[in-house]
Parts: structure tokens; C-alpha cells; sequence
């Protein structure tokens, strides 16, 4: 799984096996060690949400959360949908577009 953080914008791409594995496990996490210590890493993740209404992160201490509602997550992975999209107010005033998306590779 992808990570691409730009201005405001948040974006995970997906493989087809890691699709099938948030499918079938309902999370994703990836971890990113940043320094010589196991506490100096990112973790992002892809999580279905059953309590989420709405597609929405959750930043806590070195941890990026993006959240899918329960149905959201099965439509996607069980369709040919490629993208999500949603956005999601933050501080100041600003919004974070969030984008999920199928990482389906060129087809030449």
C-alpha cells in the first residue's frame, strides 16, 4: 500500500493482493521505520469502520488512520470501483481530500 501525502491531499493505493487482504481481514498496515528505535516510525493504515458514517482519518502519535464505512469498504473491494473520495475538515479551517484508490497497474 501506497502513501502519497501533497498539500491537502491524502492518497493510499492499493495492489490487487492487498485489496483482497483488506477484503478479507478488514485492515491494512503498513510501517515505516524512521529512526534506531521502534518508537521512531510511521503507521498508516486502511480500516473498516462499521461506526464510521463517512470516508475520514484519525491522526494519533506517529499513526495515520484512514477509515471506511463498513459498506463503502465491501462495495469497493467487491466491484471494478477504482476510486474513493471523500474529504474531511480539519484545523484552521482547511480540508484534507482523502483518495483510495485500486492500484491496477498499466494495461498496454
Amino acid at each position: 500500500m501506497k502513501l502519497r501525502l501533497e498539500d491537502n491531499t491524502l492518497r493510499l493505493r492499493l495492489d490487487p493482493p492487498e485489496v483482497d487482504i483488506f477484503r478479507q481481514q478488514g485492515s491494512l498496515k503498513i510501517r515505516v521505520p524512521l529512526g534506531p528505535t521502534s518508537a521512531e516510525q510511521l503507521t498508516y493504515s486502511l480500516e473498516r469502520d462499521a461506526d464510521a458514517l463517512t470516508l475520514s482519518t484519525r491522526y494519533e502519535a506517529g499513526c495515520i488512520r484512514v477509515l471506511l464505512p463498513a459498506s463503502l469498504a465491501d462495495s469497493w473491494t467487491s466491484t471494478d470501483e477504482v476510486s474513493l473520495r471523500g474529504t474531511s475538515e480539519v484545523a484552521d479551517n482547511q480540508v484534507l481530500h482523502i483518495l483510495v484508490e485500486k492500484d491496477l497497474g498499466c494495461k498496454h
